[in-house]
């Protein structure tokens, strides 16, 4: 374990630093390197930590002679080439139960945003207007919220939703018991039975190539008119020309967004619509998330080394997140 050295590309928690130098690694932290930087340094790491920003693509990969473990601080790991890192024989792992409560709240505070027009109201009266005749508003109980992806945020999201009096349908590509069905309170349904029905719609798979443009123009055109969608995943999984028309147009009433195809979004003209809730990709951003990610991680890690046993961190779910 001595011998072990650990590069973190972008800002963690200091107790998860903490754990693994504790742990006897020897840990640099570097949380501005660039692409080139890391592919100049990366073979002299056995592990490297990234969130969201570092993109440890397959030339990464093939430049860490010594890579042994290559740890995402958070939940999706669609920024790292997990097939080239498998072909090495290089372990993958991720956090994501970590920032569950983080982002199934966000998602219900872009909902309750959407529905009582918050942000537009905050800032209309910053800027000295008064606009409350216009805000008319919009109760979330008894309406139908439609879930897709039923993993451990889709399912602490639809708890809260059922606490708020909402009805809850939920789509999944792999079965689901039915006492989990019914200890929740959800009804099971088809991806277009979902759409045609539910006022809002929260999105929470990971990126893959079979969930890129999941939610396109042929998917929208399925849902209510005056529907409400809310993104909290990947901004891939959403056609955003197809959700700028449907929009612009009327179809749907509003989105909220804390992700994008492209971050940041400058000058995008989705983001500067008034019925588009935005934050800049803040799901796991709370303090209680952000130390139990770099934890958990450093935890996993230590687990992992020296064996870097795939079939091992395969239980814990830390390759290949299934929706």
């Amino acid at each position: 374990m001595q011998n072990i050295s650990v590069l973190i590309c972008d800002l963690i928690h200091e107790d998860g630093i903490r754990a693994l130098r504790e742990a006897g690694f020897n840990v640099d932290v570097n949380p501005k390197i660039s692409f080139d930087e890391l592919k100049d340094i990366v073979s002299n790491y056995d592990v490297i930590i990234v969130r969201s920003r570092t993109k440890v693509t397959k030339e990464i990969i093939e430049a860490g002679a010594k890579l042994k473990v290559i740890a995402r601080a958070g939940s999706g790991l669609d920024n790292i080439d997990v097939e080239a890192a498998l072909r090495r024989g290089i372990t993958v792992l991720n956090a994501p139960e970590a920032v569950t409560e983080a982002v199934a709240e966000l998602t219900i505070g872009l909902m309750l945003s959407l529905a009582r027009m918050i942000p537009y109201a905050d800032r209309a009266i910053k800027e000295g207007g008064w606009p409350k005749e216009g805000l008319i508003g919009w109760e979330l109980k008894g309406k139908t919220l439609g879930i897709v992806g039923f993993g451990r945020i889709g399912k602490r999201v639809a708890e809260i939703a059922k606490v708020m009096g909402m009805e809850v349908l939920v789509t999944k590509r792999s079965p689901l018991a039915p006492e989990v069905l019914k200890e929740l309170g959800v009804e099971l349904v088809s991806l277009q039975e979902l759409l045609k029905r539910s006022d809002v719609i929260t999105l929470h798979v990971p990126l893959t190539p079979e969930t890129y443009h999941m939610i396109g123009e042929k998917e929208i055109e399925l849902m209510k008119n005056g529907a409400f969608l809310i993104n909290t995943s990947r901004g891939a999984i959403v056609d955003e020309e197809a959700l700028l028309k449907a929009l612009q147009s009327g179809k749907l009433r509003g989105a909220a967004l804390d992700v994008y195809e492209v971050e940041p979004p400058i000058g995008r003209a989705l983001v500067k619509l008034p019925n588009v809730v935005c934050t800049p990709h803040i799901g796991s951003q709370t303090v209680e998330a952000q130390r139990l990610v770099a934890i958990l991680t450093a935890e996993k890690i230590v687990k992992a080394l020296p064996s870097g046993s795939v079939a091992e961190l395969e239980q814990m779910e830390a390759v290949h997140v299934k929706i």
